[in-house]
């Protein structure tokens, strides 16, 4: 039988100026496998017709439950009217603990082991330190937290009003959606990662290798553009559980926080939760310098 050379949509277009000067741009296509040349072909997300998505969505549901087992439902619900989503965290309650960085993996379907991805990261610092979010510790191990003499500082993406990692981006595959979240179209994306060099905050992360998700782990209550399954040379990230807040529900990670470290609410309603929390507590912004907007705020309580 014959071996044939398999491309995937990435290594296509890192290929395409070479193979078009050669004239190979068909031939190495038609080297593709049906389901292959379907994914280079699609359409960027917002390109698409409504009965396109369907089809789109319809592909990927069976794809997914033949690899995983189990029947999948990828939602593409749109963002709620005025809403525009903003995150608290009490860095006075936080204990360390890292349950909000477990429930993300369990409700995320990032990549377990070989590689392992977390879309959060609980820096430990040395109390009376200052904050380094390049260098600090986020994999330690105590047999009880919280440790005497240090704090915890969680960080993953900062949703920001005006974020660097959108405007890198050579082909539109993030921008930010009308509620405020910053999404991936994971089909889109080349894998070039200009997005995470721009990122100040170190919240994206690269799929170095297919990822690796036990199928009696995944999660198959999905969105589009949030925790589907992904796929190798993509990039991704917090998405606020899209897949979630859209429904009414509030993330994994503010659910499992068992100290109510972590709030969330929209920014637009004078009553909400958050907008009392900046209004009245003492909030601050990671590198506000920077002018990036971040819409995560952290406060200490009054």
């Amino acid at each position: 039988m014959e071996n044939r050379r398999r491309y995937n949509r990435r290594e296509f277009l890192s290929n395409l100026s070479l193979t078009m000067l050669a004239g190979l741009s068909i031939p190495i296509l038609s080297s593709c496998s049906k389901e292959e040349a379907e994914d280079f072909l699609q359409k960027h997300f917002r390109e698409m017709t409504e009965e396109e998505k369907k089809q789109v969505i319809s592909k990927l549901e069976r794809r997914y439950r033949e690899k995983y087992g189990k029947p999948f439902q990828i939602s593409t619900k749109e963002a709620l009217p005025d809403t525009l989503w903003g995150y608290g965290l009490e860095l006075s309650r936080c204990i360390g603990c890292r349950r909000c960085v477990y429930a993300c993996v369990k409700e995320n379907n990032p990549s377990r082991h070989d590689p392992q991805l977390q879309w959060i990261r609980v820096l430990r610092l040395k109390r009376g330190n200052l904050i380094n979010l390049e260098d600090s510790e986020h994999y330690y191990d105590p047999d009880l937290v919280p440790e005497k003499g240090f704090v915890y500082l969680p960080v993953q993406c900062q949703q920001c009003q005006n974020p660097p990692c959108v405007k890198v981006c050579p082909v539109h595959a993030t921008w930010q959606e009308p509620d405020g979240i910053v999404v991936v179209d994971y089909n889109w994306c080349i894998g070039c990662r200009y997005c995470i060099a721009a990122c100040p905050y170190k919240g994206r992360v690269f799929n170095w290798a297919d990822p690796n998700i036990p199928p009696e782990e995944v999660n198959p209550v999905v969105h589009y553009l949030g925790n589907r399954p992904r796929m190798k040379s993509s990039v991704e990230k917090c998405t606020f559980c899209i897949q979630r807040v859209r429904e009414g529900r509030y993330p994994a990670c503010v659910e499992a926080c068992p100290t109510g470290t972590r709030k969330f609410g929209n920014l637009l309603d004078p009553r909400s939760e958050i907008r009392y929390i900046i209004e009245h507590k003492r909030v601050f912004r990671l590198k506000e310098d920077l002018n990036t907007e971040s819409k995560f705020y952290y406060f200490f309580e009054s």
